[in-house]
Protein backbone atom coordinates (compact mmCIF):
# COMPACT_ATOMS: atom_id res chain seq x y z
CA UNK A 1 0.00 0.00 0.00
CA UNK A 2 1.37 3.61 -0.62
CA UNK A 3 2.18 5.65 1.98
CA UNK A 4 0.15 8.79 2.44
CA UNK A 5 1.73 11.98 1.76
CA UNK A 6 1.22 13.26 5.53
CA UNK A 7 3.45 9.86 7.15
CA UNK A 8 6.10 11.37 4.84
CA UNK A 9 7.20 14.09 7.04
CA UNK A 10 9.66 13.88 9.04
CA UNK A 11 8.28 13.76 12.19
CA UNK A 12 11.61 14.47 14.19
CA UNK A 13 12.32 17.59 12.52
CA UNK A 14 9.64 19.18 12.30
CA UNK A 15 8.65 22.53 14.08
CA UNK A 16 6.01 24.44 14.94
CA UNK A 17 4.58 26.31 12.11
CA UNK A 18 2.31 27.01 8.73
CA UNK A 19 3.05 23.85 6.17
CA UNK A 20 0.93 22.80 3.07
CA UNK A 21 0.12 19.12 3.81
CA UNK A 22 -1.53 18.51 0.20
CA UNK A 23 -2.97 19.75 -2.39
CA UNK A 24 -6.10 17.69 -4.18
CA UNK A 25 -7.40 18.48 -7.21
CA UNK A 26 -11.06 18.35 -7.98
CA UNK A 27 -11.81 18.54 -11.57
CA UNK A 28 -11.52 22.11 -12.47
CA UNK A 29 -11.07 23.35 -8.84
CA UNK A 30 -8.47 21.91 -5.79
CA UNK A 31 -8.79 22.35 -2.11
CA UNK A 32 -5.60 22.43 -0.20
CA UNK A 33 -5.10 20.99 3.38
CA UNK A 34 -2.57 22.97 5.38
CA UNK A 35 -0.38 21.86 9.19
CA UNK A 36 -0.64 24.40 11.64
CA UNK A 37 1.62 22.56 13.65
CA UNK A 38 1.65 23.75 17.40
CA UNK A 39 4.14 21.28 18.94
CA UNK A 40 7.11 18.94 18.18
CA UNK A 41 5.91 15.68 17.86
CA UNK A 42 7.66 13.59 19.94
CA UNK A 43 9.56 15.93 21.71
CA UNK A 44 6.89 18.64 23.51
CA UNK A 45 4.09 16.91 24.98
CA UNK A 46 0.75 17.34 23.44
CA UNK A 47 -1.86 19.77 23.36
CA UNK A 48 -3.90 19.04 26.33
CA UNK A 49 -7.28 17.40 24.97
CA UNK A 50 -9.72 19.86 26.76
CA UNK A 51 -8.28 22.68 25.42
CA UNK A 52 -7.58 21.84 22.02
CA UNK A 53 -11.33 20.96 22.08
CA UNK A 54 -12.22 24.57 22.56
CA UNK A 55 -9.30 25.89 20.04
CA UNK A 56 -11.32 24.29 17.86
CA UNK A 57 -14.29 25.56 18.72
CA UNK A 58 -13.00 29.29 18.25
CA UNK A 59 -10.39 29.04 15.79
CA UNK A 60 -13.39 27.06 13.72
CA UNK A 61 -16.09 30.34 14.30
CA UNK A 62 -13.10 32.46 14.18
CA UNK A 63 -12.06 31.69 10.69
CA UNK A 64 -16.00 30.98 9.54
CA UNK A 65 -16.49 34.65 10.28
CA UNK A 66 -13.36 36.26 8.79
CA UNK A 67 -14.66 38.44 5.87
CA UNK A 68 -11.57 37.91 3.75
CA UNK A 69 -11.69 33.90 4.81
CA UNK A 70 -15.42 32.63 5.29
CA UNK A 71 -15.92 31.57 1.67
CA UNK A 72 -12.14 29.95 1.43
CA UNK A 73 -12.95 27.62 4.67
CA UNK A 74 -13.55 24.01 3.78
CA UNK A 75 -12.39 22.63 7.39
CA UNK A 76 -10.39 23.70 10.89
CA UNK A 77 -10.05 20.16 13.16
CA UNK A 78 -7.33 18.78 15.59
CA UNK A 79 -4.65 16.28 14.23
CA UNK A 80 -5.08 13.28 16.01
CA UNK A 81 -1.41 12.94 17.61
CA UNK A 82 -2.75 16.49 19.29
CA UNK A 83 0.33 18.36 18.36
CA UNK A 84 -1.76 21.04 15.93
CA UNK A 85 -4.47 21.49 13.39
CA UNK A 86 -5.53 20.92 9.82
CA UNK A 87 -6.93 23.65 7.97
CA UNK A 88 -8.81 22.68 4.57
CA UNK A 89 -9.17 25.86 2.40
CA UNK A 90 -10.14 25.93 -1.05
CA UNK A 91 -7.91 26.90 -3.82
CA UNK A 92 -4.50 26.63 -2.98
CA UNK A 93 -1.80 28.93 -1.36
CA UNK A 94 1.60 29.44 -0.09
CA UNK A 95 1.74 28.73 3.59
CA UNK A 96 2.98 32.34 4.16
CA UNK A 97 -0.24 33.68 2.87
CA UNK A 98 -1.83 32.04 5.96
CA UNK A 99 0.68 33.80 8.25
CA UNK A 100 -1.51 36.91 9.28
CA UNK A 101 -4.95 35.10 8.99
CA UNK A 102 -3.27 32.16 11.52
CA UNK A 103 -1.41 35.00 13.62
CA UNK A 104 -4.64 36.93 13.94
CA UNK A 105 -6.29 33.54 14.98
CA UNK A 106 -4.78 32.54 17.86
CA UNK A 107 -4.33 35.42 19.11
CA UNK A 108 -8.69 36.16 18.68
CA UNK A 109 -8.52 33.08 21.48
CA UNK A 110 -7.33 35.67 24.27
CA UNK A 111 -10.22 37.73 23.84
CA UNK A 112 -12.61 34.66 24.04
CA UNK A 113 -15.09 35.01 27.28
CA UNK A 114 -16.82 31.71 26.08
CA UNK A 115 -16.08 28.95 24.10
CA UNK A 116 -18.72 29.04 20.89
CA UNK A 117 -20.95 25.92 20.59
CA UNK A 118 -19.98 24.42 23.98
CA UNK A 119 -23.70 23.45 25.00
CA UNK A 120 -25.10 19.94 24.81
CA UNK A 121 -27.14 20.88 21.69
CA UNK A 122 -24.11 21.80 19.58
CA UNK A 123 -21.08 19.64 20.66
CA UNK A 124 -20.94 15.86 21.50
CA UNK A 125 -18.69 16.22 24.33
CA UNK A 126 -19.65 19.59 25.24
CA UNK A 127 -18.05 19.38 29.14
CA UNK A 128 -14.47 18.41 27.98
CA UNK A 129 -13.65 22.21 27.11
CA UNK A 130 -10.85 24.55 29.04
CA UNK A 131 -10.76 27.68 28.21
CA UNK A 132 -8.18 29.28 30.23
CA UNK A 133 -5.10 26.02 28.79
CA UNK A 134 -6.97 27.29 25.08
CA UNK A 135 -5.64 30.87 25.59
CA UNK A 136 -2.43 30.17 26.88
CA UNK A 137 -1.52 27.43 24.21
CA UNK A 138 -2.95 30.16 21.76
CA UNK A 139 -0.43 33.08 23.37
CA UNK A 140 2.75 30.66 23.28
CA UNK A 141 1.88 29.81 19.04
CA UNK A 142 1.13 33.55 18.83
CA UNK A 143 4.19 34.67 20.05
CA UNK A 144 6.33 31.80 18.53
CA UNK A 145 4.72 33.12 15.04
CA UNK A 146 5.61 36.36 15.47
CA UNK A 147 9.09 35.68 16.91
CA UNK A 148 9.65 33.19 13.63
CA UNK A 149 8.17 35.33 11.56
CA UNK A 150 11.32 35.90 8.90
CA UNK A 151 12.28 31.79 9.24
CA UNK A 152 11.85 29.70 6.29
CA UNK A 153 11.88 26.74 8.66
CA UNK A 154 8.15 27.01 9.89
CA UNK A 155 6.36 27.39 6.54
CA UNK A 156 8.80 24.19 4.94
CA UNK A 157 7.99 20.71 6.03
CA UNK A 158 11.37 18.71 6.07
CA UNK A 159 10.16 15.20 4.09
CA UNK A 160 11.36 11.84 5.13
CA UNK A 161 13.62 9.62 2.70
CA UNK A 162 12.01 5.96 2.57
CA UNK A 163 14.50 3.38 0.88
CA UNK A 164 12.91 2.19 -2.34
CA UNK A 165 13.28 -1.77 -2.76
CA UNK A 166 14.24 -2.83 -6.31
CA UNK A 167 10.42 -3.50 -6.99
CA UNK A 168 10.08 -0.08 -6.91
CA UNK A 169 8.08 -0.84 -2.86
CA UNK A 170 8.24 1.90 -0.07
CA UNK A 171 10.45 0.49 2.45
CA UNK A 172 9.07 0.70 6.28
CA UNK A 173 11.35 -0.12 8.80
CA UNK A 174 8.70 -0.71 11.86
Amino acid sequence: MKMIQSFSVDHTRIVPGIFTSRVDRLGEFSVTTYDIRLKRPNIEPAVDVAAMHSLEHIIATFLRNDPEWKDEVVYWGPMGCLTGFYLILKGSRAPQELYELMLNAFKAVENAQEVPGAAPVNCGNYLMHNLETAKWYAREFAAYLEANAGNSEIFEYPKSERPVTDGGQDFYDS
